[in-house]
């Protein structure tokens, strides 16, 4: 299995430090607010590569935190804690607000079918680790403090900008033109970032009284703490959205190497920008929507995950509302193929060896496809070659062929996780549909063509159920 490591700027052969097994850490949500589409496709994307580590094998102890403090507006360690100001402005206090938008975060990946992390730590529960780390950078001489509270000092780290590929100066000079056009007072660097941030008297909740100082732990540190305390401080893999790299994904390894003296993580993925209609989203454009936002408009969930699953995790992705009808549409179709082939019989009709042949070639493919750096664009052009095949063969089609079909798909699936075995079921038809679809077997008998398909597209508008005519008789459907 080859993967784009960003750590090294190319695809790299990937190997577990353990035999078997994969110690892997994704930076989650900052819950003072609701996940957005961009967010959820981080996530999404996430949990194929879980899937696919799993389907190579490996045992992957997945951690993925809650940043339920310390996360502060902009990027110059000037601003004011998110979750702080979402609760002002709500009248709640921060565990309020934690709490909510967690809960509903966790919500919407139950809804995705994305599979949970073995654990989901808490900043705010994990505060002593955090300090324990502090206190090794400081023991060190890494800190330094200033009004603001106590930073590290990044032109102590050699390898300061390697994850981008930039000299320190460099980086600097990147940051400066660009993500942080104002500094805290007193910053040695531009670069340079808070382990601890002094709180104001007049904050009362999630402040720690330490020997540095009354305040809370700042966002960097918090992740170096709580994934090395559950993964070890050399772990193997570590993802997060682009918007990660320059700073928090950065500062995360010169801290830790700084503390440890050791490599921090030996691989890098990450998962690029979603943009809305070729722009970005902002609450100015409003082009900002919720998954919730999808499903008010009539879209399921998975269609969003398929579309999400179309692009390449390294691409950006633009989303449109035609595209993801256009997801929907080819997604009720693989759930209407399947159902279809569920419903092959006939275990007489002897098996075309050729075609079995065929379709064990095309899932080697698809798997093939995914172990080269997650190319989910080709793999779904292979799972749609094996349905166009199947399709030409149906009327022919054996029982031991349409069972590996379906064995192939749902393999699929166990990486895709669109639910292809719990949504293409048949369910029960209604009575008024079923005298319908009686109903247009006898006009086809009598050659009343025109009246049969009113019903059928009556069928498909008003109940959801797609009718096939095949040589084996009428396929029945919901869509």
């Amino acid at each position: 299995m080859q993967i784009y490591n960003t750590l090294a700027h190319k695809k790299q052969q990937f190997k577990s430090i353990k035999k078997g097994t994969v110690g892997m850490y994704s930076c989650g949500l900052t819950v003072y607010n609701y996940a957005h589409i961009g967010n959820t496709l981080c996530y999404v994307q996430t949990d194929l590569i879980k899937r696919v580590l799993m389907h190579n094998g490996y045992r992957v102890r997945h951690i993925m935190n809650i940043t339920d403090v310390g996360h502060l507006v902009g990027d110059a360690n000037l601003g004011e804690d998110k979750i702080r100001v979402t609760a002002e402005h709500e009248h709640k206090s921060l565990h309020e607000i934690a709490k909510f938008y967690t809960d509903d975060f966790l919500r919407d990946m139950k809804r995705l079918n994305l599979l949970m992390p073995e654990l989901m730590p808490k900043a705010s529960k994990h505060v002593p680790e955090m300090l324990g780390l502090i206190q090794r950078l400081d023991g060190k001489g890494y800190l330094y403090t200033i009004k603001t509270g106590v930073y590290f000092d990044t032109s102590k780290f050699q390898d300061y900008g390697r994850l981008m590929g930039l000299s320190f100066a460099e980086l600097n000079k990147y940051l400066i033109a660009g993500m942080r056009v104002e500094r805290a007072s007193g910053l040695k660097n531009n670069t340079d970032f808070a382990v601890w941030r002094f709180s104001t008297k007049d904050q009362k909740e999630m402040v720690w009284e330490t020997k540095y100082g009354r305040g809370f732990p700042g966002w960097h540190i918090e992740c170096s703490a709580m994934s090395m305390k559950y993964l070890g401080e050399h772990f193997d893999l570590h993802t997060g959205g682009i918007d990660h790299l320059p700073i928090h994904h950065t500062n995360e390894i010169a801290q830790s190497e700084s503390a440890t003296g050791k490599k921090f993580v030996n691989f890098w993925m990450h998962v690029q920008h979603l943009m809305v209609d070729g722009k970005k989203m902002s609450k100015s454009l409003g082009n900002v929507y919720r998954l919730q936002d999808l499903v008010e408009k009539g879209y399921s969930v998975n269609s969003f995950k398929y579309l999400v699953l179309s692009s390449h995790y390294r691409n950006q992705m633009n989303f449109t509302f035609e595209a993801l009808k256009n997801a929907e549409n080819t997604l009720d179709g693989i759930y209407a193929f399947i159902g279809k082939v569920r419903e092959v019989t006939g275990s007489e009709r002897k098996p075309n060896g050729a075609f079995i042949k065929r379709a064990g070639k095309i899932r080697s493919e698809f798997f093939e496809a995914l172990d080269n750096d997650i190319n989910t664009p080709l793999a779904l052009s292979k799972m749609h070659l094996l349905i166009s095949e199947a399709n030409r063969a149906y009327d022919k089609m054996s029982k031991a062929e349409a069972d590996c079909i379906l064995d192939a798909l749902f393999d699929f699936d166990s990486v895709l996780g669109l639910d292809f075995e719990k949504q293409s079921k048949r369910k029960e038809v209604s009575q008024e549909a079923m005298a319908l679809i009686e109903k247009r077997e006898r006009l086809r008998k009598e050659k009343r063509y025109e009246e049969a398909d009113k019903i059928r597209k009556m069928l498909k508008d008003e109940y959801r159920i797609e009718i096939e005519d095949t040589s084996r008789g009428v396929s029945v459907h919901r869509t």
